[in-house]
């Protein structure tokens, strides 16, 4: 049997190669090839593209790189035609996927989608192309079943797999923390545009907490050297690919909005979340979404559980303001945690990736 399988980012790409791990669990035989990142790869994916050449934020990025994208999707298209899979399985990424779905659909493959495009978020007339051109969507948010019931299609809600990705770290606290030692964990996201835009005002307030130790979760993908242009004579340190053991050791966080948000929240450490984009990215954005918060653990847990400084918001003042009361207001931090014990009940079990692996490979047996 073969699987092709997409992912644009670096969430997705360890939600892919879980699945993936899983559906090799259950019949190794299977032979895997796509687009993701070197989790994939680690598991057997013969990537025809990282995620890294193909990863843009925000409308103003993604318009002024239009035509790049658009090589990479007929590439994709050719790419399907040449190996000739059995089905194809998507993870998020919406935009790029949404039209392999089609593609892919009309030549007749089975179409499976893991993890579902933010629909209720803005765009949500986009259902009817899933219902159209994807043959089964498994969800991992627990509103997003009732969401998809109001416009008449049913999907599996198979639980958060960051629940399984945490349930098997074990940390190596390679940090080499000491006992009497604090952490601030700063995590700028998987992407250069992102990196350069919130990074420069995370490590401005490292000056104000000379007591503490201050790590960046940096990602392989990205050059060391975007790193260090930024961070350049400031009291901070680098870690690369390894963010859980980090998350592990750090007592706060100063966190870009995304699956990072509830993966410091599933690790226990108060956090503060950031988000700066290309002005006309965040203008349009506003204009079309349609949902109260940005980041994931605000969104589940649909109230503030911990603050969003988005855009303008985020700066030198505010960040500092609340990077000291999640460090020294113990009732802020206790208050934050109580709400992370709330959020992980409705998450659901454990299995998200061993039910999906389940489910598609019963389906393709049929």
């Amino acid at each position: 049997m073969k699987l092709y399988i997409i992912a644009g980012e670096a969430s997705g790409d360890l939600h892919a190669s879980n699945l993936v791990k899983q559906i090799r669990l259950i019949n190794p035989q299977v032979q895997f090839r796509g687009f993701g990142g070197d989790l994939m790869q680690n598991q057997g994916v013969h990537l025809t593209k990282h995620y890294s050449e193909t990863a843009f934020m925000g409308f103003f990025e993604v318009l002024t790189h239009l035509n790049k994208i658009m090589g990479f999707i007929e590439l994709c298209k050719k790419d399907i035609i040449s190996w000739k899979p059995d089905a194809l399985i998507l993870v998020d990424y919406p935009g790029f996927n949404l039209r392999i779905a089609e593609f892919a659909k009309n030549m007749g493959l089975k179409v499976f989608y893991y993890i579902s495009p933010q629909v209720w978020a803005w765009k949500a007339s986009r259902v009817n192309k899933i219902k159209k051109y994807v043959d089964r969507m498994f969800v991992i948010l627990p509103f997003e079943k009732s969401f998809y019931g109001k416009w008449g299609h049913e999907v599996e809600f198979v639980g958060h797999p960051l629940l399984d990705a945490l349930s098997g770290f074990e940390s190596n606290k390679n940090q080499g923390a000491k006992d009497d030692e604090q952490i601030v964990a700063l995590l700028p996201g998987s992407r250069r545009q992102e990196i350069k835009k919130v990074l420069p005002v995370m490590t401005s307030v490292i000056k104000d907490f000379p007591g503490y130790r201050f790590i960046v979760a940096g990602v392989g993908s990205v050059e060391k050297q975007v790193y260090q242009s930024i961070i350049q004579k400031s009291r901070c340190e680098i870690i690369f690919n390894d963010t859980y053991s980090l998350l592990a050791t750090a007592m706060a966080a100063i966190v870009t909005s995304g699956t990072a948000t509830l993966e410091t929240a599933l690790f226990n450490v108060p956090e503060v979340v950031c988000y700066k984009a290309n002005p006309v990215s965040v203008f349009l954005a506003r204009k079309m979404v349609s949902i109260k918060y940005i980041s994931l653990v605000n969104l589940i847990a649909d109230k503030e559980v911990v603050k969003e400084l988005i855009q303008h918001q985020a700066n030198y003042e505010n960040i500092k303001f609340e990077l000291k009361r999640l460090l020294e207001d113990n009732n802020y931090r206790n208050r934050i945690l109580s709400d992370y014990e709330m959020l992980k009940n409705k998450l659901g079990g454990m299995g998200a990736s061993q039910k999906t692996a389940a489910a598609i490979l019963e389906m393709l047996q049929n």
